[in-house]
């Protein structure tokens, strides 16, 4: 603005009636992009049905001891209910659904004909556009006919909870597999065509250098496109923080986790896996995941079934816990909706800083195109004590995690966000 405009704004005058803001002069025919094309969108399935409760599992699951093939088949028929009545309050039709995510619990436990009713409820409710299609697995339930049912469903990234190779400390999670099912389960999972991940926790309980390292091991013979490393996390739901209440279990410490994870990621490194988020390593990098990569850059993401949350624009939103409240509600025609948040528009910034930096790489003129502030400037103090500390770089206008940044996840997000949210 010049000296002039800036001058004639202060003058105390009835004259310039405002109509609008920004003035027209502004405004350009090549704005119109963002608003007329459709936004990509991401759906989250959600099944809380598992054939065993893991000792460390916080999430809303049911055992198969505790339901019955009826229960699942009601189940199914209101989340495809669900998937109608979203879609046409939502409009979600509209919009390109990029991926489809099933998780859990565990999707590969339902029937191949109730696998095959959510999906076309899918198709027939929402516009599926060359969508990456996950399935999350544990290894007893993926057998040969449905793993073939999933190719044809056109899943294309199969991810099973492994956790472990070694039997003993499976065991000790109050699961039944051995690593023969996991090693028989991946070939299926390969078999199909789908890139395949495996997830491995640091941390569990019997855990030692020498069982961890062989686990490690095995997931690098195993020979599959992506790699997780979890970090076993104790929440008060789980049977894990029951037993260590009692002191009747004692996990790895902080400092033994550390280095098992250290110890995962240098022997990735040494056999071409790179990291594409804290948490996951690929081989060379490629076969990214676009669910999740996507949602934490914030592509609206739906989430249908019990306790599944998401965001449309700026609103998180999330389903009652409730089996029986959810079922319930869609029967009588009424989302499932629990509660909800509306996020500011600072929030949607912190939120990008936090989510973003789990890519590892932050590309901050993107952010600034957003958002409208350069988080380099805005969180420079943080930043350089970052880099100090070996956490981070800036490289031109790239944000990233150093080796030891991604050793301490969500870290570096954290210290920026406190700062964002301590700005007046």
């Amino acid at each position: 603005m010049s000296t002039a405009e800036s001058s004639s704004q202060n003058e105390l005058t009835r004259r310039g009636f405002v109509t609008n803001y920004p003035p027209y002069r502004y405004w350009r025919p090549e704005a119109l992009q963002g608003v007329l094309e459709p936004r990509p969108l991401n759906i989250y399935v959600h099944t809380p049905y598992c054939v065993q409760r893991c000792a460390y599992c916080h999430y809303k699951t049911t055992t198969l001891g505790e339901s019955r093939k009826s229960e699942i088949d009601a189940y199914v028929s209101a989340l495809c209910r669900e998937i109608e009545l979203a879609s046409k309050r939502f409009h979600l039709k509209e919009r390109p659904a990029t991926t489809v995510y099933f998780g859990g619990g565990t999707p590969t436990l339902l029937s191949k004909e109730n696998l095959s009713r959510v999906m076309e409820a899918l198709h027939e409710h929402l516009t599926l556009k060359e969508p990456e299609i996950t399935v999350e697995g544990e290894p007893v339930t993926l057998i040969q006919a449905k793993a073939d049912h999933l190719k044809t469903l056109g899943v294309n990234r199969i991810s099973l909870g492994i956790q472990s190779f070694c039997d003993d400390i499976i065991q000790k999670t109050g699961r039944r597999d051995t690593e023969k099912h996991a090693f028989k389960a991946i070939e299926l999972a390969k078999s199909t065509g789908a890139v395949v991940n495996v997830d491995l926790m640091s941390g569990l309980a019997g855990e030692t250098e020498q069982t961890w390292a062989y686990t490690v091991e095995r997931a690098l013979a195993a020979d599959v496109h992506a790699i997780t490393v979890y970090k076993t996390e104790v929440y008060a739901n789980t049977e894990y923080y029951s037993e260590m209440k009692k002191n009747a279990l004692t996990l790895p410490t902080d400092d033994e986790e550390v280095k098992f994870t250290a110890y995962a990621m240098e022997q990735l490194d040494r056999h071409g896996y790179l990291p594409v988020n804290f948490f996951t390593f690929t081989k060379g990098g490629a076969f990214r995941q676009r669910h999740i990569s996507t949602r934490w850059m914030g592509t609206d993401t739906y989430g249908f079934g019990v306790s599944a949350f998401g965001t449309v624009g700026n609103h998180a939103l999330q389903n009652t816990s409730e089996l029986s409240r959810y079922t319930q509600s869609l029967e009588s025609g009424e989302l499932p909706l629990a509660r909800g948040y509306q996020l500011s528009a600072r929030e949607l910034m912190t939120r990008e800083a936090v989510l973003g930096m789990k890519l590892v790489h932050l590309d901050l003129d993107g952010f600034q195109q957003r958002h409208g502030f350069d988080l380099a400037k805005l969180c420079a103090p943080v930043i350089e004590e970052l880099t100090k500390n070996d956490l981070a770089t800036v490289n031109g206008r790239t944000l990233s995690l150093t080796r030891r940044g991604i050793l301490w996840g969500d870290y570096v997000g954290r210290r920026l966000a406190a700062h964002i949210e301590a700005m007046a």
